[in-house]
């Protein structure tokens, strides 16, 4: 049988202070995993060789390291050179570089959807190269990389989950303390997973109504 009055009064508490934590590992994340994403596609469809190269060795490092591991890199390696941080910040630059280079990926492939007709069109019209990037291209790209992207926003909240393995308290970290005190690990995960099918359900409604004010006509 299911405790009610343990999910009430000793689970919820301490999962509610999770639950904000993993909220503003979120909302650091995907916001800067965008940005991060935007920046490598650019430079790997429209960089010169050597900024092409770059990025492509950044999109294949960070896409085929696994997150725990870049996670552990950050937090008990780069001590050893003398860059110590906390627990959040590894976990945002973490989740930030491993989910841009994914969004990197979708970016790219959407940029280069792009007819090519346009590009020689606006610098028939005397556009520079950035110029047409900024205003012809990204515009579009972005649009089209939505629905995809909305994927890599989804897996990120999920991911936020590894904050633990750094001694970082979200969510699951604080659910996992809670079931290993009182041994309810029925009650306590089924509440976790509840909580989590609640935040990804909210971000794919916002996701959704986002992509609907920004579809293409015609598309």
């Amino acid at each position: 049988m299911i405790d009610f009055s343990f999910i009430k009064n000793i689970l919820l508490p301490p999962l509610l202070n999770g639950t904000i934590a993993t909220i503003m590992l979120s909302v650091l994340c995907i916001p800067a995993s965008l940005i991060i994403g935007i920046l490598i596609a650019v430079g790997k469809v429209y960089g010169n060789k050597i900024i092409s190269f770059l990025c492509s060795v950044y999109t294949i490092y960070f896409r085929g390291s696994p997150l725990m591991v870049l996670l552990l890199i950050i937090y008990v390696g780069l001590p050893d050179w003398g860059i110590t941080l906390s627990a959040f910040n590894v976990v945002v630059i973490g989740i930030s570089l491993s989910s841009g280079a994914y969004h990197s990926e979708y970016i790219r492939g959407a940029l280069q959807s792009v007819k090519i007709g346009q590009v020689m069109a606006a610098k028939a019209l005397g556009m520079t190269r950035i110029q047409v990037i900024l205003y012809i291209l990204l515009p579009q790209a972005l649009r089209r990389a939505i629905p995809p992207c909305s994927n890599e926003v989804i897996y990120l909240i999920k991911s936020t989950s590894l904050a633990m393995m750094v001694s970082y308290v979200e969510l699951t970290g604080a659910g996992k303390y809670i079931a290993s005190v009182y041994f309810k690990y029925t009650e306590v995960f089924l509440v976790v997973g509840m909580i989590y099918l609640l935040l990804v359900s909210v971000a794919t409604k916002l996701i959704n109504t986002l992509e609907n004010k920004l579809k293409i006509p015609g598309f």
